[in-house]
């Protein structure tokens, strides 16, 4: 792979975790089957594991960025017991709408902005053209094709496929992203 540094960019609800609608308690998650799988796989193959999220919850004053941070280390913990380093977490806490306070505004991490993937680019020197993200989202998609990375999958449930602008692959589950990355090498 000529040393370029390569990531797997994963949005967290409907993809690490199943989507539930504003998670905010270690007790609400459930993980996506596949996801510690998808992880080691990507991690021996040599991609930093970054996660990108949007956090309306905390725009809308459901849970705070506090909460949050909690959860995530409870989830991260999880990840090192299976062998797993994520090695960054990223969030977007803003919303244009829904937002309270100074929550509600535009933000370049805001899904379908690009902020957090570009953020993943400047902290581990990451060749955006050789990442991947998994998604189950069109922001996700659109975030993918905005910042040029070389593949971007859709998890189908959330939302259809054919409603994404942006060249995307839409897969049932995570082994299939898992099988193209053993096969991408």
């Amino acid at each position: 792979m000529s040393g370029k540094v390569r990531g797997l960019f994963l949005d967290r609800d409907g993809v690490i975790n199943e989507e539930i609608g504003y998670l905010s308690r270690p007790e609400e998650v459930r993980f996506v089957p596949g996801i510690f799988s998808l992880c080691r796989t990507a991690q021996q193959l040599g991609y930093r594991l970054m996660v990108v999220t949007n956090q309306a919850g905390i725009a809308r004053g459901y849970y705070s960025e506090e909460d949050f941070a909690q959860l995530m280390l409870w989830m991260r913990e999880r990840f090192t017991e299976q062998g797993i380093v994520l090695d960054a977490v990223y969030h977007c806490p803003y919303h244009p709408e829904h937002g309270l306070g100074e929550y509600r505004r535009e933000h370049e991490d805001r899904k379908p902005g690009i902020g957090m993937l570009l953020r993943g680019q400047r902290e581990f020197g990451l060749e955006l053209a050789e990442c991947v993200l998994v998604g189950d989202r069109c922001s996700d998609i659109l975030a993918a094709h905005r910042a040029g990375l070389a593949k971007a999958f859709l998890v189908q449930g959330t939302e259809e496929a054919d409603a994404c602008m942006g060249e995307h692959t839409p897969v049932q589950g995570l082994s299939e992203v898992e099988e193209w990355l053993r096969q991408r090498g």
